[in-house]
């Protein structure tokens, strides 16, 4: 039984590896995403507690101001950039784990498939079992009522 048994899923065992792979390589994915995600949003950080640690009033001579602003400026620039990478990657995220989501429902859909045929084939085997113990006691009855 076993061997018909591994017959009739091979082709459905093969496609469980595959999805088993699809699901895995989405899974890290997502963790790259995430991980990405973070990375930006750490910048965002940094460059805001950058932004908001420059003194307000540390320039003493116009030149100063000047260099105080462009910097300023500059890295208000910057880290409107990255708030508008980091909001866009939010995109990138969401998909890697639809991406993910979906993986994951067909290998569990594939592997109920496969958990659900297995049930059927012992309840099949119980069941030729039982029929098989009942011919068994059958005969054994015919035999007894014979003496």
């Amino acid at each position: 039984m076993s061997a018909t048994r591994s017959a009739a899923d091979r082709g459905l065992r093969a496609v469980a590896r595959v999805r088993g792979v699809r699901e895995h390589d989405s899974r890290l994915g997502l963790q790259l995403a995430l991980a990405e995600q973070q990375a930006l949003e750490e910048r965002v950080s940094t460059l805001h507690d950058r932004l908001a640690a420059l003194p307000g009033d540390g320039a003493r001579t116009p030149a100063e101001l000047l260099v105080l602003r462009s910097g300023a400026s500059a890295l208000g620039a910057h880290l409107r950039d990255a708030r508008d990478e980091a909001t866009s990657h939010h995109a990138v995220v969401e998909g890697a784990r639809d991406r993910w989501h979906a993986d994951k429902a067909q290998l569990s859909a594939v592997e109920n498939l496969l958990e659900r045929r297995a049930a059927r084939r012992r309840a099949e085997r119980a069941k030729a079992e039982a029929k098989e113990l009942d011919d068994l006691a059958s005969v054994r009855w015919a035999r007894e009522a014979r003496r």
